[in-house]
């Protein structure tokens, strides 16, 4: 069966590209090796490159604990605010509607 080619967007490959070279960065400047880091996480040496990469095909649970390990940051400064944002989030969530549909016409609004 054909693979499916995907596109991504210019901002996603840019993200991709950023924490990938971060975490390279990361690594280096502790000394890591890529086997030792490969490791660490419980992965092949050549996903760690597919991660340093900023492959999209890479599981982004992998490069999140890559990231981790090595404290680069993810969404925020401190890996202590993590906990309060998803608060955060979860409490707009609970605002909005459970699920979101497609209006079934288009509302009237000619008066």
């Amino acid at each position: 069966m054909a693979e499916h080619l995907r596109t991504y967007s210019r901002t996603t490959g840019e993200a991709l590209a950023l924490l990938g070279r971060s975490i390279r960065l990361a690594r280096k400047q502790r000394k890591m090796s890529e086997v030792d880091l490969a490791a660490r996480i419980g992965i092949a040496r050549g996903t760690l490159q597919a991660i340093e990469k900023g492959q999209p095909k890479v599981e982004i649970g992998l490069a999140f604990e890559a990231a981790a390990l090595l404290g680069v940051p993810l969404f925020v400064d401190e890996p202590s605010r993590l906990a309060p944002e998803i608060s955060r989030i979860d409490d707009k969530l609970a605002l909005l509607p459970q699920s979101v549909r497609r209006p079934r016409s288009e509302p009237r609004d000619d008066f």
